[in-house]
């Protein structure tokens, strides 16, 4: 599925740079690995740069076959695919937990930030994934105080093998979402949310509190609460175990 994997030591923005490639008209498979962004930028459009060799960001060049409501599942896919390669180095699998609808998290802090977006083409929509990576980011220099890396975990950093195991689970969940524009079970069987008690916040007054009852054909979260089954396309999410 990957074309052709080009790696950089730093960029300004590896989304940025994908985003120009699906302008030009590129053939979807194209990844963009570097080792440094200084002007990255996250959920929000929260700034977000790493310094040199602290991070990877990774970002994919896609073309995705079913249709633009389904594009959300990009995010969650893609967050399924860096807990599933974390998963397979972590010294305890069970750490890596997937929060919906995509942070990827060991021991409740935050290791992964995952943005995507459309870009338009006279030959058809492309998709641009982006996914960041804490490798050696040390306790003072994390962002925020819930995030967390893969050295202060004790997990080990090999560039090579977490990318090419991500790129690995990536391909397999893709191509699984492209044959049937849902991947319903997968999410519920990787996510931790499903059976956790849950408090959602919808605004900064409104906040939802029940169990993690699964999520829908969109991939938007199903929650059982004393209401009744609620679905929310957004919100931020709090385990009751991570308080």
């Amino acid at each position: 599925m990957w074309t052709v994997i080009d790696v950089v030591a730093s960029t300004g923005s590896t989304n940025v740079d994908v985003a120009n490639w699906a302008r030009a008209g590129e053939p979807a498979g194209k990844v963009l690995v570097a080792g440094e962004q200084t002007a990255g930028r996250g959920r929000l459009d929260r700034s977000w740069a790493s310094p040199q060799g602290s991070s990877i960001s990774i970002s994919m060049l896609l073309q995705p076959v079913p249709e633009f409501p389904r594009w959300g599942w990009l995010s969650l896919l893609t967050g399924m695919a860096m807990a599933s390669a974390l998963a397979e180095i972590a010294p305890d699998p069970p750490l890596v937990q997937l929060k919906w609808p995509n942070d990827v998290l060991i021991g409740g802090g935050k290791v992964c930030g995952i943005l995507s977006e459309r870009v338009e083409h006279p030959t058809g929509a492309r998709a641009v994934v982006g996914v960041g990576l804490n490798l050696e980011l040390r306790p003072e220099d994390l962002p925020v105080p819930t995030a967390t890396s893969l050295s202060i975990e004790g997990f080990p950093v090999d560039r090579d093998q977490i990318i090419a195991g991500f790129l690995r689970h990536m391909e397999r969940y893709y191509s699984l979402w492209q044959g049937s524009g849902s991947l319903v079970s997968e999410y519920c069987a990787r996510c931790s949310s499903v059976g956790a008690q849950l408090s959602v916040t919808v605004a900064p007054d409104v906040v939802v509190r029940g169990r993690g009852h699964g999520v829908d054909e969109f991939g938007r979260l199903q929650v059982s609460t004393d209401r009744g089954l609620q679905t929310f396309a957004v919100g931020d999410v709090v385990h009751a175990s991570m308080h």
